[in-house]
């Protein structure tokens, strides 16, 4: 029989990554709730539709990347490839245009079929925030400093370099899309096939193109920022101006875009080259007409999404597994005691490991694999006298303890 491995694309989070994992997300969590986000979470899979509408028929995630199925009941279901059409479906189904604004973080594991790549896989995990309900440029700013705020508590901000763009009102994308469809219609034949198709149906989509030829043809493009309208320049100088009040500094990318019509006004993201090719760590934008597109009410929004395997191996903290305390019962008395003894101490707050079965000796070598700070020894000695001996594995110092008060005398170890 061969012998099983992990699905293409996916991969065991073992102990030491699952410690920079939860380093991540914890640390995110803290700096979130810091800003007024609470933590919530959606299913893992929801009905196609939620993805297919919001995401775009024609978008690559929804033509070649979701992992969609159908239902032992005839329904089509979809594996999330991202959060925020999750977080939005949440907010229409539960009715909760009338407990606004609201702040959510989550965590959690996305899915999409594409190449495996260093930091991504099929299955992949994010953290995110969403603020639902702020129509003010002052929104965006926020949530651009909580991007930067868990950067900054990861300790990677400064290998990071937050690059920034608008994409203006309603009036201002329809302009630049007519000035667009004018511009690349010159060079249809020369585009890629993805380009040619999304040309008619979306085309700020051919400005995120990594066909080389496709970028050749866009380097020469309008900008954006020339079809903008007064409004749209001011709410854009309005972030501008807060992001500079709280010393965040940003490059300005002109050709930075959502493809999707629901997007508007400030598309970010922090980006690093430190991870091999330059890509995104964190990412986002502002989505007023989306709740609109899932059937709820016209709702502005805007909030990130960021790896938590790409924050994990940027961060490259220094996480070492916790060292615990062995607890080493020598004897049949002591073995019986122990069990009472161990659970007492976990009760009061210490990592505990004991062996089950074993001499002495193999038992200290089990302590030594695992790192153990500390070896609490109960002998027949020790139980006649109603002591254990505590012995420091660093520095082989040892002394005996009264059993009613062994937590206390653990405190240094703990």
């Amino acid at each position: 029989m061969s012998k099983l491995q992990p699905i293409r694309g996916t991969h065991d989070l073992l102990p030491e990554a699952m410690r920079r994992h939860r380093y991540v997300v914890d640390t995110a969590t803290t700096v979130a709730g810091r800003y007024g986000y609470d933590a919530m979470a959606t299913p893992v899979f929801e009905a196609t539709e939620v993805f297919a509408r919001t995401l775009g028929e024609t978008s690559d995630v929804v033509t070649k990347e979701m992992y969609s199925f159908e239902t032992k009941g005839g329904d089509s279901v979809t594996l999330r490839p991202e959060n925020t059409a999750g977080v939005a479906r949440a907010f229409v189904s539960n009715g909760l245009h009338a407990s606004l604004p609201l702040r959510y973080f989550y965590a959690g594991p996305m899915f999409r079929h594409e190449r495996p790549q260093k930091g991504r896989q099929r299955q992949f995990h994010q953290i995110g925030i969403e603020l639902i309900g702020v129509a003010h440029p002052l929104g965006d700013v926020e949530t651009i400093a909580a991007g930067a705020a868990v950067l900054d508590a990861l300790g990677v901000r400064e290998r990071t370099m937050l690059e920034l763009n608008t994409l203006g009102d309603t009036e201002s994308r329809g302009a630049y899309r007519a000035q667009l469809v004018g511009y690349l219609s010159r060079y249809r034949d020369d585009l890629s096939e993805d380009s040619r198709r999304r040309l008619d149906v979306n085309p700020l989509r051919i400005l995120d193109s990594k066909n080389a030829r496709d970028r050749e043809i866009v380097s020469g493009a309008p900008v954006f920022g020339d079809s903008l309208t007064d409004g749209a320049r001011a709410w854009f100088d309005a972030v501008k101006a807060g992001l500079d009040a709280i010393g965040i500094g940003y490059t300005l990318n002109e050709r930075l875009v959502r493809g999707l019509d629901y997007y508007c006004h400030s598309a970010f993201e922090f980006t690093t080259d430190a991870l091999g090719a330059q890509g995104a760590v964190i990412a986002g934008g502002r989505y007023d007409g989306l709740i609109g597109r899932m059937g709820g009410p016209e709702t502005p929004g805007v909030g990130w999404a960021g790896g938590i395997e790409r924050l994990a191996l940027l961060a490259d903290a220094d996480l070492p597994a916790p060292r615990p305390v062995a607890l080493v019962p020598i004897g049949e008395a002591a073995e019986a005691a122990a069990l009472p003894l161990a659970e007492r101490l976990r009760a009061a707050g210490y990592r505990i490991d004991m062996a089950y079965g074993g001499n002495l000796k193999r038992r200290m070598k089990r302590a030594d694999r695992i790192g153990a700070r500390a070896a609490v020894l109960l002998g027949a000695d020790e139980l006649a006298a109603g002591t254990a001996t505590v012995r420091d594995l660093d520095s082989g110092e040892q002394s005996r303890a009264p059993l009613e008060t062994l937590a206390e005398a653990l405190a240094p170890f703990r």
